[in-house]
């Protein structure tokens, strides 16, 4: 097949997708890494030999290929340092500590040369971005592999990845290879680093770290060579060594990153759960990591009712790795602090742990769309926190009384303090960290919790799943996920992202008048009193002790929820439009009879006034 036929073939089958599949089903790169890593420990450095091929299944022609170098930006005068020194809320963690670094203690990626079938490219470093012009473009359908030789200095430990972490770990090793930026159809994700989120293609990594043998190395991918390796690999540990150093060989497939933490003092503890998943735990006995003895029994416990809940993991192992500065997820793996109590170890594992559906599985763009990744992780967290806390498995650990009561309160902060900003900020240009971090994590949570409110909590956890199903491997965008919720319930929901997603308006209704039409009837009389409607639940208790549940759609939705949710079955009312701001009905029942009437009995309505949603009125 010639090159203008493979051109064809590829278009017709764009096109073809488009109107005959259903979302997510979009063309999407590969990329395939072969990498030889010299570790020198006592300088802090190593040098790379990497093979990158990589596949054009865009329709469109590559005449250059963009690379993140991210350790150049653990240098003085960077754009991360700046950033940190500028922002008004700089991240603790960073603050100005890039700024001080010395010349030993920066990172730098430097490229030596860059090759196309053996032949030397032009390329051009702009800080933490390579950009590399192709002697001969890829056309659609092709592939292009590259070799690139480059030496690197690992910086200390700062944001998530470097060496000597607060906690002593060695070597943290995320972001630490020149990797390809992601290409689809928005074209080329090459922001510089800034510290914020992370977005790459699904491909394979073959990985082999020489380093010095007193390391034990841990993360992503399956180790090739167990027998050589020892060190809780195997059942019977190897030695003496024949050399200074070893060679550790791992393999991933279908992931978008790899990372590895290495440590002389990691305890290597392994798990197998009820489905055969291996977990892997690496971290430093001593008395501050007491606790990780009782993770793994949890972990496997949570593992098993998050594939139930969540859907299965496609993988068979993953790595929780002693190391970074908090917490932070990668494909198979995660870095997580581990001087922490049991009731934090386990809900930071948790956490990361979920991203693995999210970020790793699902391969959200956590860069453009922050709220789908945190936010899906966070509400999942929340669920699965629950669930061990109500089985007590978790010393310390209880079932909470209200959940997302934390996501409340910060979106309730954020709104009343006046710096909100719509959940399509990309993740670098939000003006304070504090309202990223708010946004991404509680207002994305929210936006899930409250769509259990308008579709049902039963249609909410079916698309979860079928989302899931449907999009793994594909990188999701929000309109995926709104038309996975709409085929699940129903119910037309592209009003609700227009609003929550990307506008700053807030919800705000209010029970208005109750009064009696006569002996037998009461009339209601809603308001909603800000910009973003909402279908409204109301449930109304009578003096004999019985309630009445209404529920009001929303006229945008073309449908409802459904009646009976729980132990609550609604009747079904009259929509309400949206650009009208009064509701009013009338009920079968005398004022006399009734002794309460609360707007969202569930709680789940994000209305930041609720002091007006239940009757009797303040002023009565």
């Amino acid at each position: 097949m010639n090159r203008m036929m493979k051109y064809l073939v590829v278009l017709f089958l764009f096109l073809f997708s488009i109107h005959a599949h259903s979302q997510c089903e979009r063309w999407q790169n590969k990329v395939s890494y072969k990498m030889e890593i010299d570790f020198d420990t006592d300088r802090h450095q190593y040098t790379g030999d990497q093979f990158i091929t990589y596949t054009n299944g865009s329709p469109d022609t590559l005449h250059t290929l963009y690379f993140h170098l991210f350790l150049n930006a653990f240098q003085p005068g960077s754009s991360m340092d700046m950033r940190s020194l500028t922002i008004r809320d700089p991240d603790r963690r960073v603050g100005a500590r890039i700024n001080q670094l010395k010349e030993d203690e920066i990172g730098y990626q430097k490229i030596n040369a860059i090759f196309q079938d053996g032949e030397g490219l032009r390329f051009t470093i702009h800080e933490t971005i390579l950009e590399v012009g192709l002697d001969q473009p890829v056309l659609p359908g092709d592939a292009v592999t590259l070799r690139i030789l480059y030496d690197a200095q690992v910086p200390l430990q700062i944001r998530r990845m470097g060496r000597m972490s607060d906690e002593g770990i060695h070597y943290s090793m995320a972001q630490w290879y020149p990797r390809l930026c992601q290409y689809d159809e928005l074209g080329w994700h090459n922001n510089p680093y800034i510290g914020r989120e992370f977005y790459g293609s699904f491909g394979e990594f073959d990985v082999s770290i020489t380093i010095d043998t007193s390391y034990t190395l841990g993360g992503t991918g399956y180790l090739q060579n167990p027998e050589v390796i020892g060190k809780g690999y195997t059942d019977d540990p190897v030695g003496p060594y024949a050399s200074e150093k070893l060679t550790w060989h791992f393999k991933a497939d279908n992931v978008h990153d790899f990372m590895w933490g290495a440590d002389p003092e990691y305890t290597h503890d392994t798990y197998l759960t009820r489905d055969s998943i291996l977990l892997r735990f690496f971290y430093r006995k001593g008395e501050n990591t007491e606790v990780w003895s009782s993770l793994p029994e949890i972990m496997s416990e949570a593992f098993d009712f998050i594939q139930q809940k969540f859907g299965p993991y496609p993988y068979r192992q993953y790595a929780f790795v002693q190391g970074g500065d908090g917490g932070m997820e990668y494909p198979m793996s995660t870095l997580i602090t581990g001087h922490r109590s049991l009731p934090s170890l386990v809900g930071v594992s948790v956490h990361e742990l979920m991203h693995s559906w999210y970020q790793g599985v699902l391969g959200i763009n956590e860069s453009l769309h922050p709220w789908m990744d945190e936010g899906f992780t966070t509400y999942a967290t929340e669920i699965v926190m629950d669930e061990l806390g109500r089985r007590g498995i978790v010393p310390g650990l209880a079932p909470k009384e209200k959940l997302f009561s934390s996501s409340y309160a910060g979106y309730y902060n954020m709104v009343e303090a006046g710096i909100q900003e719509p959940l399509t900020t990309h993740a670098d240009h939000y003006d304070l960290n504090t309202v990223y971090g708010i946004s991404s994590y509680s207002k994305g949570a929210l936006y899930l919790y409250q769509l259990s409110y308008i579709i049902g909590q039963e249609n909410l956890e079916k698309t979860l799943l079928s989302f899931y199903d449907r999009c793994k491997f594909h990188h999701p965008n929000p309109d995926d996920f709104r038309r996975t919720a709409e085929k699940v319930s129903g119910i037309k929901l592209k009003w609700y992202n227009e609003y929550w997603v990307n506008s700053i308006k807030v919800i705000d209704y209010a029970i208005d008048t109750i009064i009696a039409l006569d002996d037998t009837t009461s009339r209601i009389v809603l308001s909603r009193d800000a910009e973003m409607p909402m279908p409204i639940d109301l449930g109304v208790e009578l003096s004999d002790g019985s309630a009445l549940y209404y529920t009001i759609p929303l006229n945008l939705m073309f449908g409802h929820k459904p009646l009976t949710e729980g132990d609550k079955t609604y009747q079904l009312m009259a929509d309400w439009d949206w650009t009208y701001p009064k509701y009013i009905f009338d009920i079968p029942q005398p004022l006399s009879k009734i002794e309460k009437v609360i707007i969202d009995p569930s709680n789940r309505l994000i209305d930041i006034d609720r002091a007006d949603n239940t009757y009797p009125l303040k002023d009565r």
